[in-house]
């Protein structure tokens, strides 16, 4: 019978086995295109990490309220009114204007009265320039003090509504010219009259009426000076656009023989720069007239 010998020797533990790091492997190599894709994306990193979607919305809404109008946008229109065009004898379309009766009371009403009857019909656009187009209003109206005095204090009262520089600030606002900013000041001269010298102003060209209006194709800034906002352009913008494609004479007011001209008050230069931007081909409103 075999018997089962129990070893009672003590069991030595075996030894523990230390695992030393090993050393850091060096990074595969790239190939030159996944090197070039991996730098690009290192360095847009910084760029996505830094715009948030809030910020990035919050950027949307700033861009939108620069660009939206606020002051043509906001003023009530009272009345609305048309002018249809033509360019070269063809049809071009109609222009419908609102009219703010509230924020400028005398402007408007004189538009309204210039729409009506014989005013602006048969009347030609004259002037074709970057921010705007200019109609020639009616040149046979008188410019009587009471009336351009009003419109341009209508002028101040809208620019210090709207703030400077924002009456204008976008395309599409319908102004009456009240100043010429082209023309030279007045300039005094001595007047003999009942035996006696006097000292008068004597303007050299034209001094608006009150009649002609302008129409923005952008941002006009320049225009607060020197027109008073009446309304805005409702429908037609694009017949507006035709009109400031049309081919103009070439404005010459860089000349420095026109410039000398202009500075010792040669009136034969007011003359000429009313020439200047003047579209080779005839634009005339048609027909004007209110709407209900």
């Amino acid at each position: 019978m075999s018997q089962r010998i129990l070893n009672t020797a003590k069991q030595t533990p075996a030894p523990t086995q230390r695992h030393h790091p090993s050393p850091p492997q060096p990074p595969p190599k790239l190939g030159r295109r996944a090197a070039a894709a991996a730098a690009i994306a290192i360095a847009a990193a910084p760029a996505l990490l830094s715009v948030s979607p809030a910020s990035s919305k919050a950027q949307e809404a700033e861009a939108a309220a620069e660009a939206a109008p606020p002051c043509l946008a906001e003023l009530p229109v009272t009345a609305k009114a048309f002018l249809d065009v033509s360019i070269g004898g063809e049809p071009a379309g109609r222009i419908t204007v609102g009219l703010f009766g509230d924020a400028a009371p005398a402007g408007a009403s004189r538009f309204l009265s210039l729409v009506t009857g014989v005013g602006y019909r048969r009347k030609e656009f004259v002037k074709i320039v970057p921010g705007y187009v200019q109609h020639s209003g009616v040149v046979s109206y008188p410019a009587i003090p009471a009336v351009t005095d009003r419109l341009a204090a209508e002028a101040e009262a809208v620019r210090a509504r709207c703030g400077a520089g924002a009456v204008h600030a976008a395309a599409g606002a319908v102004s009456i010219v009240v100043r010429d900013p082209s023309l030279p000041p007045p300039k005094p001269k001595l007047v003999a009259r009942g035996g006696k010298l006097e000292v008068e102003e004597e303007q050299a060209g034209v001094v608006p009426n009150g009649t002609e209006f302008v129409v923005t194709t952008e941002a006009a800034p320049e225009l607060d000076a020197s027109a008073v906002l009446v309304g805005r352009v409702l429908d037609g913008m694009d017949v507006v656009a035709k009109i400031a494609a049309v081919p103009t004479v070439r404005d010459n007011t860089g000349s420095p023989y026109f410039r000398v001209a202009k500075l010792i008050g040669d009136k034969r230069a007011v003359v000429a720069e009313r020439g200047f931007n003047r579209p080779y081909t005839k634009i005339l409103v048609t027909n004007c007239g209110v709407l209900s």
